[in-house]
């Protein structure tokens, strides 16, 4: 029997609910239109609706918290890919290697899943993430490098990336004193 939670985390980004498959993330929602649509959203894709657990996700909720600090890089937390499948999941996995601070595009993210021509399969990959900035789908952009929609929200992978660059080039200072 499965156990699923889920917590709510307010970000610098927006609310976000976090919801868990017994110890695993199923999906961090950045929940543009209301937890209580995302809490619906995810009780649909489940088949049963989460059970609220307020105090839950203590240790993403502090990695979250170092990451919009600038001091965390990548995140340590268990993965339920249930709602993920063939290509997306691999397209999905290859984003993990993009380091933290740089971007790549669609095409290499592409390659680096094993499908050079499959830059639009990554593009859709990317916006059904359900894992949303642990799994860093923000750095992937367009060939041009212009950054794309993010799920029609721009100006929250603008946000993403310019946080990780900030603190990338801050250290970068830093050794040059």
């Amino acid at each position: 029997m499965n156990t699923v939670t889920s917590t709510e985390y307010d970000s610098p980004i927006g609310p976000i609910l976090l919801t868990f498959v017994n110890d695993a993330l199923v999906r961090l929602d950045v929940a543009h239109d209301g937890i209580d649509l995302a809490r619906a959203e995810i009780a649909q894709r489940l088949g049963v609706l989460p059970e609220p657990d307020p105090d839950g996700a203590v240790d993403l909720r502090e990695q979250l918290d170092e990451y919009f600090d600038g001091a965390r890089r990548h995140f340590e937390v268990p993965l339920d890919w249930r709602l993920v499948q063939g290509f997306t999941r691999t397209a999905l996995q290859a984003t993990i290697d993009i380091p933290y601070g740089e971007m790549a595009s669609y095409g290499e993210v592409a390659i680096l899943a094993g499908a050079p021509g499959a830059a639009r399969a990554v593009g859709t990959a990317c916006a059904k993430s359900p894992f949303s900035i642990v799994v860093p789908v923000h750095r992937v952009v367009r060939a041009d490098g212009s950054i794309g929609e993010y799920g029609g929200h721009p100006e929250v992978k603008e946000y993403l990336l310019s946080l990780e660059n900030d603190v990338v080039l801050g250290e970068g200072l830093r050794g040059t004193g």
